[in-house]
């Protein structure tokens, strides 16, 4: 079973996360399948727009703590979504955690509806927002990054568009939100769309290229730490990890 799936209508390609089993976390196997299907909606010359959404109640829920991806791989899941000549729309309707608020922030436009909730929970496990930084720390607020980086506090889709990581959010239907979004989209030419995001990403574009390797080093290292084994293992045990105060 396919943990994306891929629907086209009307000039826009949705790729919905459909892992359940671990609230869409990043395993080797949906990033491979995300990956794909970016390719594939890049390919085709009747799509001016992808939608990124999800089932159930989770977002993504970063990392695969049990089988994570290799942090190369999702980097270059990062680079691609930067790079496709099309505008990423991620569409929220739950939580995102961890290596999923990068996937979001790496989005062209992001909408949330008003059950969802975020948090940087990585300094909690033992390691860091390395990987994700890249295309966040671009976006965000440096004060609210720092915070929310740091403390791994859950924060509402409300403080989310306050602090960049939103481009919207609604109190009601989200998709109600986004229809004019879309409407323009499709409305928009093909060489607009490319160039304009080109200039919209350079940013992103420009710290992938120059930090990635370093911060995919740094993101395996501390997967492979103590501390992080001390950390994930205390999370599967429901307890609190042996530095916590």
């Amino acid at each position: 079973m396919t943990p994306v799936h891929a629907a086209r209508a009307t000039g826009v390609a949705t790729l919905t996360l459909d892992s359940p089993a671990n609230r869409n976390a990043l395993s080797a196997d949906l990033v491979a399948a995300l990956r794909a299907a970016l390719a594939d909606a890049g390919a085709d010359p009747e799509v001016r727009a992808v939608v990124l959404t999800h089932t159930g109640t989770t977002f993504c829920a970063g990392a695969d703590l049990k089988s994570p991806c290799d942090p190369a791989d999702f980097l270059a899941l990062l680079r691609e979504i930067a790079e496709l000549p099309k505008p990423v729309v991620a569409r929220v309707t739950g939580h995102v955690r961890a290596g999923g608020l990068g996937l979001l922030g790496v989005c062209d436009i992001a909408a949330a509806g008003p059950h969802s909730s975020y948090a940087f929970t990585e300094t909690h496990l033992g390691l860091a927002p390395a990987v994700i930084s890249i295309p966040l720390l671009p976006r965000l607020d440096p004060r609210a990054a720092a915070r929310y980086f740091l403390t791994a506090e859950a924060f509402d889709a409300a403080e989310a568009a306050r602090i960049g990581l939103l481009t919207l959010h609604s109190e009601g239907d989200v998709d109600d939100a986004l229809e004019p979004v879309l409407a323009g989209l499709r409305k928009a030419s093909p060489q607009g769309l490319a160039a304009t995001k080109s200039l919209t990403a350079a940013a992103v574009r420009e710290a992938v290229a120059r930090d990635g390797a370093r911060l995919t080093e740094l993101s395996a290292a501390l997967f492979a730490s103590d501390e992080a084994r001390e950390g994930i293992t205390a999370r599967f045990e429901r307890r609190n990890p042996s530095w916590a105060l």
